[in-house]
């Protein structure tokens, strides 16, 4: 408040401009429990569509159940508005874990939320003696977050994939000369 011009303190009501407004975020990340399956299949619809089914990480993820202590989810405000998994694979001689499916909604995208998801489950695998955690995946997207290609047709998957987007984060010694052979769920 400033003084007038005859040094009396006026109060005057403004408008802020919008761009002074701040929207408070309250992000939680959680692992994931049963009360989240339907929030994370509106969640992987909305990412993936239909088509999400076909995919040959969906083929080894029908065989088992996914590790529910290493998939989490993000919720802002109380809504879940993203999530995680991972399934234990037995990949070559790796015992490792299958991470995804990783979706945000889109109101949440470019945010960070995807990554530190990623972080999260990787570093949980890693505590729970997990050997690897392999993906199918974009390079550019994954490289940053620790993930490295797996050798050219190293390992054999339930359907067609890109060998190229085969990413692996090895999280003991050797683990990429162990990659050779299928790929399936663990028990």
């Amino acid at each position: 408040m400033l003084p007038n011009a005859q040094g009396v303190f006026e109060t005057h009501q403004s408008v802020h401009p919008v761009s002074v407004i701040m929207y408070k975020h309250d992000l939680v990340y959680l692992t994931e429990d049963a009360s989240h399956d339907a929030a994370i299949e509106h969640i992987n619809e909305e990412a993936f569509g239909p088509g999400r089914f076909t995919r040959a990480a969906a083929r080894i993820r029908e065989q088992g159940p996914h590790d529910l202590s290493l998939s989490f989810i993000c919720t802002d405000n109380g809504e879940t508005i993203a999530s995680v998994r991972m399934t234990p694979v037995l990949a070559g001689t790796v015992k490792g874990h299958l991470l995804g499916p990783l979706a945000v909604r889109p109101s949440h995208k470019n945010k960070g939320i995807g990554r530190e998801l990623v972080r999260i489950a990787v570093e949980a695998a890693r505590r729970k003696g997990s050997e690897a955690v392999i993906l199918v995946g974009d390079p550019p997207y994954y490289g940053p977050l620790g993930f490295e290609k797996v050798a050219y047709n190293a390992l054999s998957f339930p359907g067609p994939v890109d060998p190229h987007r085969v990413l692996v984060v090895p999280i003991v010694e050797g683990v990429h000369e162990r990659l050779k052979g299928t790929i399936a769920w663990r028990g």
